[in-house]
């Protein structure tokens, strides 16, 4: 029977060979994380994100929406205004949409209505942060998709609260036709925004002094 490393000191004494037992190492190297990596990982977060926020937006306002219209005569959906809309075109809109086509529209609020804004406000704040090293001005540019999504959520709820409505005042009206204009005027800012991080896009030393 082979003797303990113990047992070999008490006999032998200094002389004793005891064999030395390494330990294999814990961390594998080809692992390493790189600044590299991390950048390549956040690209293409960044490019779904931003192919995610292409199909939404047809989907909800070149598709959905428009389809929308062979329940209301014709006359498009608020969310399609840009220039905003008025109590009498409220009253068209209220008088040939049944509580059916009406339903619609609220469900489509509660889901692709729901998930662009949150999607691309996600995206954008993704875009700045990576190519913008200056904190207060990644701060200002964040305020923009950050105030549209908010004026979007906030949007479909005021729209769909004047529409349920059967008699809606004017400020009703006139509080869901802003939100409706200043969600198009932010989502453009927004889009400007991050146009401008790509050409302010923060060098590899930036990066690391930011961090």
């Amino acid at each position: 029977m082979a003797k303990t490393p113990a047992q070999r000191i008490k006999k032998h004494g200094s002389k004793a060979a005891v064999p030395q037992h390494h330990l294999p190492p814990v961390v594998n190297p080809t692992t390493a994380r790189t600044p590299q990596k991390a950048e390549n990982n956040g690209s293409l977060i960044l490019i779904a994100g931003v192919v995610a926020c292409i199909f939404l937006f047809w989907y909800l306002h070149l598709l959905t929406l428009d389809q929308l219209r062979q329940l209301s005569q014709g006359l498009p959906m608020p969310d399609s205004l840009i220039g905003g809309f008025d109590p009498a075109y409220i009253g068209q809109l209220h008088a040939v949409m049944n509580d059916d086509a009406r339903g619609q529209l609220n469900y489509v609020h509660k889901t692709a209505g729901t998930l662009f804004p949150l999607i691309f406000g996600f995206t954008w704040l993704l875009l700045i942060g990576t190519n913008v090293a200056r904190k207060t001005l990644r701060w200002a540019l964040w305020a923009l998709p950050l105030l549209f999504v908010v004026v979007r959520l906030w949007a479909n709820a005021a729209i769909d609260g004047v529409l349920a409505s059967e008699a809606p005042d004017a400020s009703q009206v006139a509080l869901a036709s802003g939100l409706t204009v200043a969600g198009w005027v932010l989502l453009v800012l927004s889009l400007l925004a991050g146009a401008a991080a790509v050409l302010l896009r923060k060098k590899p030393q930036e990066r690391q002094e930011a961090r």
